[in-house]
């Protein structure tokens, strides 16, 4: 992310030095066919008057720079820097359905999602509050926000593996509660799924709305493989595969502030939430340099000064 400006509108006012300029360029044409009309001596003044055209004109270019950078500090521009955040309501939500039983991560795809939740909960700070939502064909809470990570901890590694569908919406929904339960705290939900969302009550797009409400930022795991992934096969001998929708998980992060990240086995899993706990307590914040460009502006106006009145001065 790169610089932004809170009254973007502002900058509209930017075009009205090219209508300066033109007014300017106008005047000094006129003036300068008056002199060499009348003028005996046309082809020296014209001469001398291109010699000293940087002295003639530095003034007024330094003045539409002056003007510029205050038209741009009017705007308040303003820079992405990192703050550190006074703790989070960080809400896990993990899948818990039928296809988190796969083994192509070692054990299982839920034991390898379990391990590596509980290895984040251990790094964050202390000052920081988690809970645990289990969904499958609904969603539960398995262990409720607090600052007790060893709590947290034992009630992820008590989690079984289920046989439902994927209710994705449900999951977010009461993650995004609990997030949200207590004040003053930002609020930040771990979604972790590598499915498609086809049961429960509530839609995903109706959850990142929710989030949007709440002001709940989501970031989405999705647990995929290289390979398609067998699961079972139908009621018609058809063999049927884990799915996983990166396109919703996608959206749902983006649309709320968050990140997407692909997982491939439990190494790039593992991976993932090490960088997620390096990460979660900082906040991405816009700064004010609205006081570099009054500043600049400030300094041109001196030379500005210095350059008709000083001293050493090169206009005359």
């Amino acid at each position: 992310m790169g610089i932004q400006f809170e009254y973007l509108y502002a900058m509209f006012l930017l075009l009205v030095i090219p209508g300066i300029y033109f007014l300017y360029s106008k005047y000094n044409a006129e003036k300068k066919d008056s002199i060499l009309k009348f003028s005996s001596l046309k082809i020296v003044k014209k001469s001398i008057m291109e010699k000293n055209f940087l002295r003639k004109h530095l003034p007024f270019v330094l003045m539409m720079g002056i003007l510029g950078l205050a038209i741009v500090a009017l705007a308040n521009p303003q820079i992405p820097i990192l703050s550190v955040e006074k703790g989070i309501n960080l809400s896990i939500v993990l899948d818990g359905s039928e296809s988190m039983a796969a083994t192509d991560y070692a054990p299982t795809r839920l034991d390898a999602a379990k391990n590596a939740i509980s290895t984040l909960i251990t790094r964050i700070g202390h000052q920081n509050n988690v809970g645990v939502v289990l969904f499958e064909s609904g969603a539960t809470t398995i262990s409720y926000l607090s600052p007790d990570k060893e709590k947290s901890i034992n009630a992820i590694s008590s989690i079984e593996q289920g046989q439902g569908a994927t209710a994705i919406g449900d999951g977010l929904a009461l993650g995004i509660d609990m997030a949200s339960s207590i004040p003053d705290k930002k609020g930040v939900v771990i979604l972790l799924s590598d499915g498609v969302h086809n049961s429960g009550l509530v839609t995903p797009e109706e959850a990142i709305e929710y989030a949007k409400i709440n002001h709940i930022s989501i970031h989405t795991i999705g647990l995929g493989s290289i390979e398609p992934v067998y699961l079972r096969d139908d009621i018609y001998g058809e063999p049927q595969y884990a799915e996983l929708d990166e396109n919703t998980l996608a959206a749902i992060a983006q649309e709320t502030g968050g990140n997407y990240y692909k997982s491939l086995d439990e190494q790039t899993l593992n991976e993932i939430f090490v960088s997620l706990s390096s990460n979660l307590e900082y906040e991405m914040e816009y700064s004010t340099i609205r006081d570099w460009f009054i500043s600049a502006a400030i300094g041109l106006l001196l030379i500005n000064t210095y350059i008709i009145y000083g001293r050493y001065r090169i206009v005359v």
